[in-house]
């Protein structure tokens, strides 16, 4: 079987070779076994594999949840219901997190409107905001 180096690995994935190590201290990627000169040596799969995780992370999945992508990849009862399940909670994450920045960005939008930019701090809305005990994004 051919097998590939670390350093053959990150460059065809285009991750680093710490990444790669991360991720198998982790779980996302099998060890791979050792050849007689010590190094690693890993699986043709294993670029496929890694792919596949810098897709997901890219599409806002956490290791944790990429792990779990990745058991649905090897269960032969599981099916589409299961990973679109799993995308949709992301999805719905996202949203959440979005409507968070919204409303983040309006406020300090509306606190950096009112303040001068000049004069004494005590007079500046956005320091008032911080050291106020109101939250100031509503």
């Amino acid at each position: 079987m051919h097998t590939l180096k670390i350093g053959q690995v990150a460059h065809e994935t285009g991750l680093s070779t710490e990444t790669i190590r991360y991720y198998e201290r982790q779980g996302i990627m099998p060890k791979p076994a050792r050849l007689p000169n010590g190094y690693r040596g890993y699986a043709p799969a294993a670029v496929a594999r890694l792919n596949f995780v810098k897709r997901a992370k890219r599409l806002g999945f956490s290791l944790r949840e990429i792990r779990d992508l990745l058991s649905l990849l090897g269960d032969e009862n599981a099916g589409a219901k299961d990973i679109k399940l799993r995308a949709e909670a992301k999805l719905l994450e996202i949203e959440r997190s979005i409507a968070d920045l919204e409303k983040m960005r309006r406020a300090l939008h509306e606190l950096t409107n009112a303040c001068p930019g000049s004069g004494v701090k005590d007079r500046c809305p956005i320091y008032i905001a911080l050291v106020d005990d109101t939250d100031p994004v509503r």
